[in-house]
Parts: C-alpha cells; sequence; structure tokens
C-alpha cells in the first residue's frame, strides 16, 4: 500500500532527475532516478514479493552498480541497467494461436456465507469462450455456475 498523498511531484523534478516508476492505477510517481549518479529511490516496497521476486532486483542492480565502481568499470546508469533487468524477453516463442479446448477449473459446491465470485466469473469465462467457438471442460463446478 502507497502513500500516493506524499509522492514526488514529477513535473517539479530538477535536472539531472527523472520518473523512474509510475503507478499505472493512479499516474502517482513511486520512484525517481538520477540520470548520471548511481542514486534512485522507490516509493513501494521492492521486497514485497506480489510476484514470486517482485523487483528484489533492485537491490541487485544497486550492489552491482556499487561493485562497477569499486572495480573501476564502465559507468552503466540505474536507469539502464533496470530497464535491461526488467526487459522480457522469453526463452521460447510465444504461442500466438488460438486454442480449440479450455479445461477451466471451478470453486466446487459453496456453504452459506463463502463468496461466489466464481459464479460469475466463470460463467462470464465460459460464454466469451464459447462465443470465440473454444470447447470449455469445467471441473468441480459450482451448480450455480452451470446454471447460469
Amino acid at each position: 500500500s502507497q502513500n500516493h498523498g506524499f509522492c514526488v511531484d514529477a513535473a517539479k523534478l530538477p535536472a539531472d532527475w527523472e520518473v523512474l516508476f509510475t503507478n499505472a492505477n493512479d499516474n502517482s510517481n513511486e520512484g525517481v532516478v538520477h540520470s548520471i549518479l548511481p542514486y534512485f529511490s522507490v516509493q513501494f516496497h521492492p521486497e514485497h514479493t506480489a510476484g514470486p521476486e517482485d523487483l528484489e532486483c533492485l537491490f541487485d542492480v544497486f550492489l552491482e552498480s556499487v561493485k562497477d565502481q569499486i572495480n573501476n568499470r564502465p559507468y552503466v546508469s540505474i536507469k539502464n541497467r533496470l530497464a535491461e533487468r526488467l526487459t522480457y524477453r522469453p526463452s521460447v516463442p510465444i504461442v500466438t494461436e488460438k486454442p480449440k479446448k479450455i479445461l477451466i477449473l471451478g470453486s466446487g459446491g459453496l456453504s452459506i456465507g463463502q463468496a461466489g465470485e466464481f459464479d460469475y466469473s466463470g460463467s462470464q469465462a465460459i460464454k466469451a469462450l464459447k462465443e470465440e467457438s473454444i470447447q470449455t471442460l469445467l471441473i468441480n463446478p459450482n451448480i450455480a455456475t452451470v446454471q447460469t
């Protein structure tokens, strides 16, 4: 949870500072980086692990920058290091062929008091797939999903 009431105004950044991360939901600034010096900051927890490792690589990029400086290696900007590190390069080509069949795992039967979000989202998914002429196999359905 970010505190967007206290984010740095991107329009008022000093010379040699630029935006590093922007929140996709509200376009607030979540990180700044110096264009020449190896300084950067983010306004979120990079180790939060929203994904398998989330942005833990920010720490690695910082340490690489320090080690390069100590070992007199050529300077590579933090922004370029991060762009290189965060650019997705699939190891195998992405299949863009439309599937013919899809397996959907249902939520199973619900008891009173349990949330039934899958009833709606599952039935909408099945309907959309049917419109695309994709066969679906629903395993462990909630009867309400099937009836919808």
